[in-house]
C-alpha cells in the first residue's frame, strides 16, 4: 500500500508510483491519436458527430463509472474491516493464551510458545489463500517439516490451521492447565477468526458480474474513441489533447476499480498484509512476554 501525505498537494500529484497512469497510457494516447484523425476528418461531414449524442450518453457513463467506483471501493473497505479483525483476534487470542492457560512448567511455556507460532501461522496461510499461493517455502520456520507435509495436497489450509489450534487447546483442557469454560471463549475467538477469513474469502472469490464489467467496458471504449468525431470542429486542433484528457480521466476511473476490486494481492493500493502479518507478529510475541 502507498503511504503518502494528504495534505502535501505538490507531491501527491507529481507521484507516479501507485497511479494507474502507467495502466491507462497507451489507451489515453490512442485516443489522442484518434483526435488527431478526427480533425483531418472531420471536414468530410460523414465523419462528422453530433456533440449533443455524447453529451446524453455522457451523463449515463458516468453514472456507471462513479457506481462502479463505489462498488469496489466497498469491498476495499470491507476487506480492510476484515484484516484488521483478523488482527485484532489473534491479539486477544494470545492474551487469553498467555492468562488462562495455567502452569509454569516446561511444558506450560512450551505450549504456550506453540500457540503463538500456529496463530502466526494461521494469518500466513489465509494471506496466501486469498492470493491463491501454494509455495510454503516462504513461510520458513513457521511451519514444520510435518506440517508441510500434511499441507501439502490440501485445498483450504487455514481450515487445517485452526483445526491444529482447536486440537491445542482440547489437548490442554484434558492435561488440566485449561478450563472448559475459559476453552470456549478462547472458541469464541477462533469462530470470529474464521468468520473473517470467510468474509475475506467471499470477497476474493466474488468478482463484479461479467455482464456489468463488460457493457462498461464496451460503452466507455465506444464513448472516448467517438468522442473526438464529435469535438473535431469546435475544439480544432485542441482535439487530440482534449480527447487525451477525457481517455485519461474515464479509463483511469475504471482502472481504480478494477485495482482495488480484490485487496489482497500485490497491487501498489491492495492492502499491505504482508506487512499487517508483522504486526501480528511483533503484538502476540509482546504479549506472551508478558506474564508474569
Amino acid at each position: 500500500m502507498i503511504q503518502y501525505q494528504n495534505k502535501s498537494w505538490l507531491s501527491l500529484i507529481l507521484r507516479w508510483r501507485g497511479t494507474v497512469a502507467p495502466g491507462i497510457m497507451l489507451r489515453s494516447l490512442l485516443a489522442a491519436g484518434t483526435g488527431v484523425a478526427a480533425e483531418f476528418l472531420w471536414r468530410d461531414r460523414r465523419w462528422a458527430l453530433p456533440p449533443v449524442a455524447h453529451g446524453l450518453v455522457g451523463v449515463a457513463l458516468g453514472l456507471l463509472l462513479v457506481f462502479r467506483t463505489n462498488a469496489s471501493y466497498d469491498r476495499f473497505w470491507e476487506g480492510r474491516k476484515l484484516v484488521g479483525l483478523m488482527v485484532n483476534r489473534s491479539r486477544d487470542l494470545l492474551r487469553q493464551v498467555t492468562t488462562l492457560l495455567e502452569g509454569d512448567d516446561a511444558d506450560a511455556r512450551a505450549e504456550r510458545a506453540e500457540l503463538l507460532r500456529l496463530v502466526n501461522l494461521l494469518f500466513a496461510l489465509i494471506r496466501q489463500y486469498l492470493r491463491k499461493e501454494r509455495d510454503l517455502a516462504p513461510l520458513g520456520p513457521l511451519v514444520t517439516e510435518a506440517e508441510r507435509a500434511a499441507l501439502a495436497d490440501v485445498p483450504v489450509r487455514p481450515a487445517v490451521a485452526f483445526t491444529w489450534i482447536s486440537a491445542r487447546l482440547t489437548a490442554a483442557v484434558r492435561a488440566g492447565r485449561l478450563t472448559e469454560q475459559r476453552l470456549m471463549l478462547m472458541d469464541a475467538n477462533l469462530t470470529s477468526f474464521s468468520d473473517s477469513w470467510g468474509g475475506a474469502e467471499r470477497i476474493m472469490k466474488t468478482p463484479l458480474p461479467f455482464a456489468y464489467a463488460h457493457h462498461i467496458r464496451v460503452f466507455l471504449t465506444l464513448f472516448v474513441f467517438t468522442a473526438p468525431f464529435a469535438m473535431a470542429q469546435p475544439m480544432a486542433w485542441a482535439t487530440p489533447v482534449t480527447a487525451f484528457v477525457l481517455a485519461y480521466a474515464l479509463f483511469g476511473i475504471d482502472e481504480i476499480g478494477v485495482e482495488i476490486e480484490d485487496p489482497f494481492g500485490y497491487d501498489a493500493n491492495d492492502l499491505p498484509l504482508d506487512a499487517t502479518g508483522e504486526t501480528i507478529a511483533a503484538d502476540t510475541a509482546a504479549i506472551a512476554r508478558t506474564r508474569r
